[in-house]
């Protein structure tokens, strides 16, 4: 994993490449291109189903709204050198650009414990900077996994008012399990963690 903060521009375009062994195939990590549309049901599929499982909230994303990212240039996306769909990503903008927010990372359980969702993390943050290098870069997790990956990037902890405050991004919010409680807090705080890169 290349993590050169000087290479940004050159790193975005690369594949990354995380070898397989005997037993499995090597996983290709890139930018997202129009050609990967045809995974975003799948990926939408085990979003939902993941945070079921883990019995912790996330927003509802759409097959249409995760294919939209990818038409814009806004995902990186794991595959196996066969195709097979192994993890994913996007980026989103706020406030005119002001704030960036990485979101929708899931990795396949097929895939996991094999540093994959790291490896996305970092390129799409990568994408981030390289996109928009000004903008503030956020994320909100329940997830202890995201927090240290977000930690290893330069992210630290900030209450929500460091934040967004673009109405739309909390609607984002509504089709998570916790909403009424992120409501009663009037959304000042959830359940929760908001990370914040803010650029030098």
């Amino acid at each position: 994993m290349n993590s050169s903060a000087n290479s940004d521009e050159v790193v975005v375009r690369e594949e990354t490449i995380i070898p397989g062994n005997i037993t499995s195939e090597d996983i290709i990590i890139r930018p997202a291109t129009a050609a990967d549309i045809p995974y975003a049901e799948e990926i939408a599929a085990e979003m939902e189903s993941s945070a079921k499982a883990r019995g912790t909230g996330i927003a509802k994303r759409s097959p249409s709204s995760i294919a939209e990212k990818i038409r814009q240039g806004k995902a990186v996306i794991a595959l196996t050198a066969s195709g097979i769909w192994a993890g994913f990503s996007y980026l989103d903008t706020w406030e005119q650009d002001k704030f960036i927010s990485n979101s929708g990372l899931i990795v396949a359980p097929a895939f996991r414990i094999r540093g994959i969702a790291a490896t996305i993390k970092q390129k799409i943050f990568q994408l981030s900077r390289s996109l928009y290098p000004t903008a503030k870069i956020f994320s909100i997790t329940t997830g202890l996994a995201v927090m240290k990956l977000n930690t290893r990037l330069g992210f630290e902890p900030v209450t929500y008012a460091e934040i967004t405050h673009d109405p739309a991004f909390w609607e984002g919010c509504k089709s998570c399990v916790n909403y009424p409680i992120l409501c009663a807090k009037g959304k000042q705080n959830c359940l929760c963690t908001a990370l914040l890169f803010e650029p030098s």
